[in-house]
C-alpha cells in the first residue's frame, strides 16, 4: 500500500505563488513518475506536470514558464511550484504516481492522492 499526502493549497490572488508538495510513504521500491493533475469544475481531470525517474520534466503548455516540478527523492517528495498564478488555475490539484514494490520490483501501480484545493481570485 501507499499513502500520498498533499498539501500547499490554498487562496491566493491572481499574480501570486503557492507552492504543493506530495509525499509518497509505505511500501516503496521505485518511483518511476510523479505528476501533478488538476480538475476544474465542470472540467475533465488534465495534466499539469510530470517528473519522471526522478529527472525529466514535462509540462502542459498553458503552465510552461509558470510552474515548475521538482522531486526530492530521499524523500518521496514531489513538489509543484506555481508563480504567476491566474483565475484559470483555480482547480483540485491531484497527486499522481506510479510507484512498484519489492515484491515485484519491474511492475508498477498508479495511485492518486485526495487532491488539494487552488483558488486564485482575480
Amino acid at each position: 500500500q501507499v499513502q500520498l499526502m498533499e498539501s500547499g493549497g490554498g487562496l491566493v490572488q491572481a499574480g501570486g505563488s503557492l507552492r504543493l508538495s506530495c509525499a509518497a510513504s509505505g511500501t516503496i521500491f521505485s518511483i518511476n513518475v510523479m505528476a501533478w493533475y488538476r480538475q476544474a469544475p465542470g472540467k475533465q481531470r488534465e495534466l499539469v506536470a510530470r517528473i519522471t525517474s526522478g529527472t525529466r520534466t514535462n509540462y502542459a503548455d498553458s503552465m510552461k514558464g509558470r510552474f515548475t516540478i521538482s522531486m526530492d527523492n530521499a524523500k518521496n517528495t514531489v513538489y509543484l511550484q506555481m508563480n504567476s498564478l491566474k483565475p484559470e488555475d483555480t482547480a483540485v490539484y491531484y497527486c499522481y504516481t506510479e510507484i512498484s514494490g519489492s515484491d515485484y520490483p519491474n511492475k508498477y501501480f498508479q495511485w492518486w492522492g485526495q487532491g488539494t484545493q487552488v483558488t486564485v481570485s482575480s
